[in-house]
């Protein structure tokens, strides 16, 4: 069981494991806004809700510029596992600038791709192969990529998550 950890002004901050949440619950450093009242968990001293949303009560200050660090993972969710240049199934990651001119390994350079466009594409940009991107490749910056393990919510986090722009 996993648990939504909101800031104290609401906004969702990560997601934990239920004994986590427990704990920030009994150091007094969270409140339970919603629990799963069919799975109490067993403690030494008593029964406990288990929490599916937790309330920080001191408000979390986070840095400006939260970038989210890329991955070949990353590269091929965010571009739905379709090929940047055919739109076919994709299965690798492509430098858009290749590595050996100076193209570097960030969110705006790397684009899914199947094997056979990486394959023919080889040491080559787009523009020499006359193809098109088509979308152009971006750091993504909606909710799921900043709040780690929002990609897959629970039917009570609802009511906290701002819905997919």
């Amino acid at each position: 069981m996993r648990t939504l950890v909101l800031n104290a002004g609401y906004e969702p901050l990560a997601v934990v494991s239920f004994k986590r949440a427990i704990v920030l619950v009994m150091t007094h450093k969270a409140t339970i806004i919603e629990s799963d009242l069919a799975h109490p968990v067993m403690g030494s001293s008593g029964l406990y809700e288990r929490p599916s949303v937790i309330l920080l009560t001191r408000y979390v200050r986070l840095p400006r510029g939260r970038n989210v660090p890329v991955s070949r993972r990353g590269v091929l969710r965010r571009d739905a596992h379709q090929c940047a240049y055919c739109g076919g199934s994709a299965t690798t990651i492509d430098h858009v600038v290749p590595r050996s001119r100076g193209g570097a390994d960030s969110w705006e350079n790397l684009v899914a791709c199947c094997l056979r466009c990486n394959n023919v594409k080889s040491d080559r940009t787009p523009a020499e192969m006359g193809w098109r991107l088509l979308s152009q490749p971006r750091m993504p910056r909606d909710l799921p990529w900043m709040v780690r393990g929002v990609e897959a919510p629970q039917p009570q986090w609802s009511d906290y998550l701002a819905p997919a722009a």
